[in-house]
């Protein structure tokens, strides 16, 4: 039986490489970097919109290998829903296959860290400014989807706690 994939997903600066790696850490499962941080990381020049479309092969690739080699749980940092938003904000469309991929990809368990932390510059965050609208974007593509998800909100240490308490009680009811 494969690995329960839990993602931690939401507009920029929410604090989900802070929550993933804490939850890996508590519950001693493995977890999944950002695809797309890596791969901007490599370019050496702005990332394009072909580049998307990229990431999310390399995001679907990696997410099948760690989950086949983890053993009950493991924690991922943003999945495709990301890169379908975004692509839809910048863009105003997203690629066909990002999109089947979307609807086809259902995770176990998602964590939608709200934006109700103080913005942290990284020279790949673009949005500063209108992350309740990015929150309210995943908010509606998680309902659509139908996915199984928790808002997560409040400090560093309630987020986490909180995170904690809803990983356990899925785990235990799953």
């Amino acid at each position: 039986m494969p690995a329960k994939a839990i993602v931690i997903t939401g507009p920029e600066s929410t604090g989900k490489t802070t929550l993933t790696t804490q939850l890996a850490a508590h519950f001693q499962s493995p977890w999944l970097p950002e695809y797309a941080r890596g791969y901007i990381d490599n370019l050496n020049k702005p990332y394009a919109e072909s580049d998307l479309l990229e990431i999310a092969k390399g995001q679907v690739a990696a997410e099948k290998e760690a989950i086949k080699k983890a053993a009950n749980v493991i924690f991922l940092d943003t999945s495709l829903e990301v890169i379908k938003i975004w692509s839809e904000v910048k863009y105003g469309h997203c690629h066909p296959w990002i999109l089947q991929q979307v609807e086809k990809r259902k995770h176990h368990l998602y964590l939608l860290c709200q934006p109700d932390i103080p913005w942290q510059p990284d020279p790949q965050r673009e949005n500063p400014n209108d992350r309740d609208q990015l929150f309210n974007l995943y908010l509606h593509e998680l309902t659509k989807q139908n996915t199984n998800f928790v808002t997560i909100s409040g400090s560093k240490n309630i987020r986490f706690t909180n995170a904690i308490n809803y990983v356990e009680s899925y785990i235990h009811i799953s």
